[in-house]
């Protein structure tokens, strides 16, 4: 009788298992398609997605702190306590999705349609899958009852896509009230490879300026599209320098939106050029807007009617991170990564720098369906996501506070 009942008391044990797996993953999915219906495009803010949040957060209890602004702008943050024997950890996530765009979708992009084992919708790779699966992790281990020896922060922030007008709400405001670190995790789309170094981004609109006349009189006006012309033709020449980083190589320049004129018989007076310029470790962004304005002394020098003026849209630094930290390779040996790697594209990532722990990059889903429409995640890749959260997770707490 004793076999019998303790081979029941096993069937019935990995029985509760599989039930608890199955409604932990059911409630994930629901998460997940809440956040990808709570559309956060730039023109409706990031405020439904954070209160989506929110609400899941205290419906599991764990307090978090919604900050709004400007109408529908929104950040969320949670902070889950321990006994602080260990040093913290930092996940960061961003709220904001990129416009669905004009072609056409299978799946209606924020409906969160489900099928063959994938979840569909604008933001279910980049990033509300990485972020749905992380929230699940953490209220796993909260609602497990183990005793956290290092604090828990996790922090979804707004407009990752435009300004990053979220991170820097945030550091503002918790800089000076976060515990001890042992460092910060942005779970983007990285399919769990380990991102310590990326490209910064450095926007910039040139301007030219002339004068209006009629399209019948080209001659009496100074048309800015040929004084635009004039300059990309110069500023295609620009190499950056000798700067080349061993991993991202040489900066990058690409002149992806020109605009001018209002009417086909009116010499335009003014001519814009938005520039995206993808710099790397080593690139003072001081140096490029100097080479432009010597670009522009060049021009008027060969011709007194050219006018110009550059600004700055955006600025994202450059990441790098020391491999050799031991933040860095906690988090490799946590998730099994041999080694870590460097990508072409920007996060809100350096931003955390201010903070003065390292950082990483690493998340659910590889990226390759990032802004592309019927953008969808794998369950198998958000299951996998709750485990490797909760093993990162699991690893710090085992580590003595002063090691990292």
């Amino acid at each position: 009788m004793a076999g019998i009942s303790t081979t029941f008391n096993k069937n019935f044990a990995r029985y509760l298992f599989s039930w608890l797996s199955a409604v932990n993953f059911f409630v994930m999915k629901e998460l997940l398609k809440k956040l990808i219906q709570a559309d956060s495009t730039l023109n409706k803010g990031e405020l439904a997605t954070a209160e989506v949040i929110r609400k899941h957060f205290e419906k599991n209890g764990i307090e978090s702190e919604l900050s709004n602004w400007d109408g529908n702008r929104a950040n969320v943050v949670a902070h889950i306590k321990s006994t602080g024997e260990k040093s913290g950890l930092l996940f960061a996530c961003h709220l904001d999705v990129v416009p669905p765009g004009e072609q056409q979708w299978k799946y209606p992009p924020f409906s969160a349609t489900e099928e063959d084992g994938k979840i569909y919708g604008r933001g279910a790779t980049d990033m509300k899958g990485s972020t749905a699966a992380l929230i699940t992790a953490i209220v796993d281990l909260v609602k497990s009852g183990v005793d956290l020896k290092g604090d828990i922060i996790f922090a979804a922030t707004a407009g990752e896509e435009t300004d990053s007008c979220g991170v820097h709400k945030f550091v503002s405001e918790y800089k000076d009230k976060l515990p001890e670190l042992a460092g910060v995790i942005v779970a983007e789309p990285t399919d769990f490879k380990v991102i310590t170094t990326h490209r910064g981004i450095f926007w910039l609109e040139v301007i030219t300026k002339g004068r209006t006349a009629h399209g019948s009189r080209p001659d009496t006006g100074i048309n800015a599209i040929n004084s635009m012309r004039q300059f990309l033709d110069e500023a295609q020449k620009y190499d950056f320098g000798r700067i080349e980083h061993p991993k991202l190589g040489k900066c990058s320049m690409s002149i992806n939106a020109v605009n001018a004129g209002e009417a086909i018989n009116v010499v335009p007076d003014r001519c814009s050029a938005k520039i995206d310029i993808r710099t790397v470790p080593g690139i003072e962004n001081r140096q490029i807007l100097d080479k432009f304005e010597e670009i522009f002394a060049v021009l008027k020098a060969k011709n007194k009617d050219f006018d110009a003026e550059v600004s700055v849209v955006r600025n994202v630094p450059a990441l790098e991170t020391d491999n050799e930290c031991d933040f860095v390779k906690q988090i490799c040996s946590a998730i099994g990564a041999i080694e870590t790697t460097a990508v072409g594209y920007g996060t809100d990532g350096p931003f955390f720098a201010e903070l003065g722990y390292p950082i990483v990059i690493c998340g659910v889903c590889d990226n390759s369906t990032c802004h592309q429409p019927d953008e969808f995640v794998e369950f198998n890749e958000l299951k996998k996501g709750v485990e490797v959260y909760k093993k990162i997770i699991a690893n710090f707490s085992q580590t003595d506070k002063h090691s990292v």
